[in-house]
């Protein structure tokens, strides 16, 4: 298959995307509607010029914008909007089904946990029903926020009560240097008895001790980013050994200067060394990308062929928290599908 044709079959296949925050995926100029609706002021004069801060110097900085940019939402309405546009885009990239994390430690004062559940919950039916593509929800805790998680997973276990199809887990985001999985042994240790999947990002910001840390300490059932593993043999091997899935975000990675440009990323190497890869695009506006754009960087970088976009794409509907009937006819699906495609241009 030409590259081109590839690339074709990238735009047109099944995707299925297991790391993309709600927050982050907002739009600019979404950002600063709410912001304007609600009365946050934002240090720019005009929606154009707010768009040209959508870049940042470092980790700090992001976090910086991200947590002004969650600030702007604020009701009820808000929510089932960001959920309902999420979806929209989703659907436009063929994106059947998003694992999303909500930056629950950032909203927990804005609504009672009653109403922003079922406000995130409509949004999601309203997406289902407009769009016909699939979201739940892992709600997230900001690890620079310890003190916010016994709230976090109250809320977790409250919204699941109320709506089951929607939310799913625990996650664990944000800075990772100063706050090392150990501290959240006890909530996690409490959200599984809860019945609940749990997930933490590791291996960006910090090296292999954060995902060690991640797997042994929290038991996660997939490591965000985790591409510093490498590091470390054994922590790869413990990754390899339990066939623990990485959320790989290339164009973040190079974005936050974890690593210098994309064809120094290590993803090859994580696939070479027998490791399960899902490709992700983690907060798309602000790192200007979306997920098939992340699919056509793996040929465009990597050279990647046909059989290892449809490994990295079977790789996320398996790693995803589907139930396990819905999982496997839905890899079945994406099976068919791609080869189709492939036959049909190639």
């Amino acid at each position: 298959m030409m590259p081109g044709d590839l690339e074709e079959v990238i735009r047109a296949m099944p995707k299925v995307e297991l790391h993309v925050h709600l927050e982050g995926a907002m739009e600019p100029e979404t950002v600063w509607g709410l912001a304007e609706r609600n009365g946050i002021p934002l240090p720019a004069a005009s929606a154009k010029a707010w768009r040209a801060q959508y870049g940042f110097r470092d980790f700090n900085h992001f976090i910086e914008l991200y947590a002004l940019a969650t600030s702007t939402v604020r009701t009820a309405d808000d929510f089932v909007f960001l959920v309902e546009r999420f979806c929209a885009g989703q659907a436009a990239q063929h994106i059947l089904h998003s694992e999303v994390s909500l930056s629950t430690s950032l909203h927990l004062e804005k609504l009672p946990g009653e109403a922003l559940a079922d406000a995130l919950a409509e949004g999601v039916r309203r997406g289902r029903a407009a769009h016909g593509v699939s979201a739940v929800i892992l709600a997230d805790i900001s690890r620079h926020l310890p003190a916010s998680a016994p709230g976090v997973l109250e809320f977790l276990v409250m919204a699941r009560a109320r709506h089951p199809d929607v939310f799913v887990g625990l996650q664990l985001g944000g800075k990772e240097e100063g706050y090392p999985p150990e501290l959240f042994t006890e909530v996690y240790a409490q959200a599984r008895q809860a019945g609940l999947r749990v997930v933490a990002h590791a291996g960006e910001d910090d090296g292999p001790r954060s995902v060690r840390g991640a797997v042994e300490a929290l038991h996660a059932e997939r490591i965000g980013h985790g591409i510093r593993c490498l590091e470390d043999p054994a922590v790869v091997e413990l990754l390899r050994a339990r066939r623990i899935p990485l959320e790989v975000c290339p164009t973040s990675n190079v974005c936050l200067k974890v690593v210098p440009d994309l064809s120094s990323h290590p993803l090859p190497h994580l696939m070479q060394k027998g490791l399960v890869v899902t490709l992700n695009s983690d907060d798309p506006p602000m790192f200007g990308t979306t997920l098939t754009d992340e699919y056509l960087r793996c040929v465009r970088t990597f050279g990647f062929e046909a059989d290892a976009i449809e490994a990295l794409s079977l790789n996320a509907v398996r790693a995803s928290f589907l139930p396990a009937e819905a999982r496997s006819t839905m890899e079945r699906e994406f099976s068919t599908s791609f080869s189709r495609l492939r036959n049909a241009r190639g």
